[in-house]
């Protein structure tokens, strides 16, 4: 029997509507060619003050809230600019899921990609969700993704859904690219057919050849 595909661990609230990408990872950490470093950038301006004093207050800097693997977003979370370093920076952090009632389309797909899970509940299951997270003393989700459900700390259980092909990709691994080269034959057979309706517009072959 295959191991069920589990997120479990700690649970961050911020849920904070329309929090775009700028706010996920500052434009002074996009320098590097590389997608290294970028924890310390996660919610920069949200976690230090001016000086670069850790605001004890904001949730990430709370020691109930160190290490926590999903965090639980507002609605519209990673709208804004196209950047995949939040994605890459949540990641870094030590995220593998958000909650949230909604995301940025970019951000949505960007993160698909890469193998961080968005789950999508309405807003009244992630107010419920934030507020005994917020008030408990056990601050620990697990989402079951094979059977698509959010287990909260008191046991109360959330259905969510996400289209098929996406969680596969997660499950077993796969970016887009990976996803699409499990259909290797299909792409060889559609390309050799293709090349010999229409030899003339191979670019790699001698010119007496593309003219027959």
């Amino acid at each position: 029997m295959t191991k069920p595909f589990m997120i479990s661990g700690i649970a961050a609230p911020l849920p904070v509507n329309n929090l775009d990408t700028d706010q996920i990872m500052p434009k002074q950490f996009l320098l590097g060619i590389d997608k290294s470093g970028l924890a310390r950038g996660l919610l920069y301006d949200l976690r230090f003050d001016a000086d670069g004093r850790a605001r004890e207050a904001f949730v990430l800097n709370r020691p109930e809230y160190r290490g926590a693997k999903v965090l639980i977003g507002g609605s519209n979370f990673g709208c804004g600019s196209s950047r995949e370093h939040a994605v890459w920076g949540l990641q870094q952090a030590g995220f593998e899921a958000v909650i949230a009632p909604g995301y940025g389309e970019i951000f949505y797909f960007n993160s698909t990609n890469n193998r961080l899970l968005l789950v999508t509940l309405p807003p009244e299951q992630v107010e419920a969700l934030v507020a005994e997270i917020a008030s408990g003393d056990d601050k620990h989700v697990s989402i079951d993704v094979d059977n698509e459900v959010v287990i909260a700390p008191s046991g109360q259980r959330y259905a969510f859904s996400m289209p098929p092909r996406q969680k596969q990709m997660l499950v077993d691994g796969l970016d887009m690219v990976g996803m699409t080269l499990r259909q290797q034959e299909a792409i060889d057979a559609f390309e050799a057919k293709h090349w010999a309706a229409q030899p003339w517009c191979r670019i790699d072959l001698p010119a007496q050849q593309q003219r027959g």
